[in-house]
């Protein structure tokens, strides 16, 4: 595949380390060189097949905007956009383009997402649930993508309950997420903690790869059992 790579920083190299290593052409486009999504003319997408996007979540949607206008599919890894998600999700269907967005791109924290589901029965029990996340001092959203979904996905089960999510940003932490389940009796500790943003990188250009052919709008969790 010939991939648009949007975002240069830590994770948009290994995209592109690890795009390489799987036999694609891939190409980045700096945020500099994109003011407001100036650069992602249809000219320009037209040898594209894939857009990944790995930038901020103020320059996100204008990417968006102008990817899927061009038809192009698109992986999202930016977070702190969600809020928008309907409009997204209506212009990728306007557009007949394909599309997927996830707060997490590793296979290891989708992993932990279904130990998260399989712990809410934890809460009927009397367990005090909380979510504990650390990142580096640089990202820019808090409560990272991440920890948002761990808390609606154990607000949407126990329909009523208060998740509260606290968030460190220092140092050079690629990304620790903790649920911590306590009782007046014992209690339970269920953590992610990566080692290096790899892993991330990885499930992006997978996910790029399962995406081709298809049209639709799908979060990474959802498909991420059938990656190759």
């Amino acid at each position: 595949m010939n991939i648009l790579l949007l975002g240069a920083g830590k994770t948009g190299a290994l995209v592109a380390e690890i795009a390489r290593e799987r036999g694609h052409s891939i190409e980045a486009l700096r945020a500099g060189d994109n003011r407001n999504g100036s650069a992602l003319t249809k000219e320009r997408l037209a040898s594209v097949d894939s857009v990944i996007d790995f930038t901020a979540p103020d320059c996100v949607l204008s990417n968006i905007s102008r990817c899927v206008a061009a038809g192009r599919q698109m992986v999202v890894g930016t977070t702190g956009w969600y809020s928008e998600l309907a409009e997204v999700r209506s212009q990728v269907e306007r557009h007949n383009t394909g599309f997927i967005y996830g707060s997490n791109f590793s296979v290891g924290v989708n992993l932990f997402f279904d130990l998260v589901q399989a712990a809410v029965p934890a809460l009927r029990q009397q367990y005090l649930p909380h979510i504990y996340e650390r990142h580096h001092a640089q990202k820019k959203d808090a409560p990272s993508g991440t920890a948002a979904t761990m808390q609606s996905i154990l607000q949407n089960s126990t329909p009523g309950s208060e998740i509260e999510i606290t968030s460190f940003r220092e140092g050079e932490v690629v990304g620790m997420h903790e649920l911590v389940l306590d009782s007046a009796y014992d209690s339970i500790y269920l953590c992610h903690d990566a080692k290096t943003r790899r892993g991330f990188a990885e499930g992006a250009v997978r996910a790029a790869e399962w995406l081709a052919g298809r049209k639709g709008f799908y979060d990474f969790k959802d498909i991420w059992k059938e990656l190759k």
